[in-house]
């Protein structure tokens, strides 16, 4: 059968009758909500830019609907799945494109370098573009951007409360550390909002797609990103709170304070401030110079 005389799987008529042929019953643990809509979906494959000539990485294909179109538009597609009973099921619907390769793992335990070196060897530009369940969308996006993977984008539909946190400019109530830590590592940008009614079952919250712009090198230098993040961390503690206090409650010495004041005045950054109102610049020379002056150890 070819890829044209298959109706499209994000419809409701056909989502229906593959969820009734296997006997699918969704898991509510996994986060599975279905796309039935193929405009938003195709929306999604423009945001991530693929040709033939690109890969993409599909993380929690579910019954294939992003796959397909993906399988469509990419030279090679890998498509992470966890939950064994869609195994079949995948096996089925993406028959036709025998560019598709299905992994059966949790994408938070697998090596994923090595996954990109044997499944899409040869492909210089590697996209992710997925529907990422809520429930692991931090630990995920984090991980593929920590790991340093040979990514283009990573497009992906996720709660739309967190798409408008990674996308926060300083100074919005919606800025926070993992803001800083998203955009250290690429170009954010809110691509479109979905609304929960094009899912089966319908989620309770409305989602976005955002569209993360894989940075050559990090946003800004820093001496050690360990210690970097520990900075933005402590100083986003008690939004309410200074940024002085919060550096004092979870990372210098109380005997320090007269110093970390002196420090932060000396670089330009009032003690009196409040840490989300800080950029990403103000943060590493924050960091930088905590190391510098040995307050803080790498």
């Amino acid at each position: 059968m070819t890829q044209t005389t298959r109706k499209d799987i994000a419809t409701p008529t056909r989502t229906k009758e593959i969820l009734e042929k296997y006997g699918f019953s969704f898991k509510k643990s996994l986060g599975q909500n279905f796309l039935i809509d193929t405009n938003i979906l195709h929306n999604i494959i423009a945001a991530a830019d693929l040709t033939k000539e690109k890969a993409a990485i599909e993380i929690g294909p579910g019954i294939g609907a992003l796959t397909e179109q993906l399988g469509r538009a990419a030279g090679k597609v890998m498509a992470i799945e966890i939950d064994q009973r869609l195994l079949p099921i995948l096996s089925d619907t993406l028959s036709p494109y025998d560019n598709v390769d299905v992994v059966h793992g949790d994408v938070l335990e697998l090596n994923l370098q090595e996954l990109i070196e044997d499944k899409l060897a040869g492909f210089e530009k590697i996209s992710v573009v997925a529907n990422l369940p809520y429930y692991v969308t931090t630990p995920i996006l984090m991980k593929l951007l920590e790991e340093r993977l040979p990514l283009e984008n990573i497009v992906v539909m996720i709660q739309k409360e967190v798409a408008e946190r990674i996308a926060a400019k300083p100074g919005t109530k919606e800025y926070g550390s993992l803001s800083v830590a998203a955009q250290f590592y690429a170009d954010t940008q809110v691509a479109m909002i979905v609304p929960a009614s094009v899912f089966v079952p319908r989620p309770n919250v409305d989602s976005a797609v955002i569209r993360l712009k894989v940075r050559d090198r990090p946003a800004v230098e820093v001496d050690d990103e360990d210690v970097f993040f520990r900075v933005v961390k402590s100083s986003f503690a008690l939004r309410r709170k200074t940024l002085l206090n919060n550096l004092m409650n979870g990372l210098f010495p109380k005997a320090q304070k007269d110093a970390v004041v002196q420090m932060l005045e000396e670089i330009g950054i009032d003690p009196t401030r409040r840490g989300e109102t800080l950029n990403m610049g103000e943060f590493a020379r924050l960091a930088n110079e905590s190391i510098r002056r040995g307050y803080i150890n790498k």
